[in-house]
């Protein structure tokens, strides 16, 4: 169902696109997709349960060293091996950011730990800032390699605390009000499902219908091959994800099969909306990756999930 929400999304963004003037990028998409997306995962979230990862710290530590370590050193590879910036850099991104509005689903439908699944992903929100720093950093020591010239137009690195405030901090607060009212959070709780997939239709289309998208037309004219090399590169990056996950973690824990699926799943409607504000920067080539994960995350998933169901 989520792959026909995408690809209806990003069909009918494009084809508005195509046929009008286009949108105009906004930061406000950031605060929409926190509102919609992040907020309901917040509803569970206490300060004081942050205390609780101190006793799951082995599990916690892997999981950070998993995501931020050896996932961008993969990352980095496949970008080499592409011998394009833009899709390097779109390889990166999903590389930086964990987890994702499925993560829970999957940590629930697992028999994973939630409460442990709840803080890893309050904790790699917080860690977007670190994300989008690593991005900048790859830009700027990769540049040289693909003979072209890193031109931070978008201040990566100065936007990562817009993104803080409208995906965290303003979900996180607007989740304690929402919290004061019982049927509301009840209402949403149950609508969750629905209202996830109507949020990232409406990003997809919004994004896909954005002036700066309708330069994926032209790629296609002039370099179609970039097409097929994000297929394999995304591919590749996911057999390595799951791969390693498969091995750094115990999934005959809850605890460590719920990091393993913060590892396996990535944020990929986050890394849309970063790459989608940064595509003068690294090129409109940057989106295909983050387009093809759309396709390859959401069956992965599946099969990994039958696989532990005879673990």
């Amino acid at each position: 169902m989520q792959i026909i929400v995408v690809l209806l999304g990003a069909i009918l963004g494009l084809t508005y696109g195509a046929n009008t003037d286009g949108f105009i990028f906004s930061q406000m998409i950031c605060l929409f997709a926190g509102l919609t997306l992040i907020l309901p995962s917040l509803f569970n979230v206490k300060l004081q349960d942050i205390t609780l990862l101190w006793p799951h710290r082995v599990v916690v530590m892997k999981s950070l060293a998993l995501n931020y370590i050896l996932l961008p050193l993969f990352a980095v590879a496949i970008a080499l091996l592409s011998n394009d910036f833009g899709v390097g850099a779109g390889v990166f991104l999903l590389a930086v950011l964990s987890g994702g509005g499925m993560v829970m689903h999957w940590i629930k439908k697992s028999g994973a730990d939630a409460s442990l699944g709840f803080l890893l992903l309050f904790m790699n929100l917080t860690l977007v800032t670190l994300s989008l720093l690593m991005l900048h950093a790859y830009g700027m020591f990769s540049a040289s390699y693909f003979d072209v010239v890193y031109d931070d137009q978008t201040s990566v690195s100065n936007f990562a605390r817009a993104v803080i405030i409208l995906l965290i901090v303003v979900p996180f607060v607007v989740s304690r009000v929402v919290l004061l009212s019982k049927p509301l959070v009840k209402w949403i709780t149950n609508y969750r499902s629905y209202i996830s997939s109507l949020s990232i239709f409406i990003i997809l289309f919004y994004l896909f219908g954005l002036q700066n998208s309708q330069q994926l037309f032209d790629l296609y004219d002039f370099e179609p091959e970039l097409i097929g090399v994000s297929v394999i590169a995304v591919v590749v990056f996911y057999v390595l994800n799951v791969t390693a996950s498969f091995l750094v973690f115990d999934l005959n824990s809850p605890q460590e099969r719920a990091a393993f699926w913060h590892s396996v799943t990535r944020y990929i409607t986050l890394a849309l909306v970063i790459s989608t504000f940064t595509t003068n920067t690294f090129g409109i080539s940057m989106l295909l990756p983050i387009m093809m994960a759309y396709l390859v995350q959401i069956p992965i998933s599946i099969l990994v999930e039958k696989k532990l169901e005879k673990i």
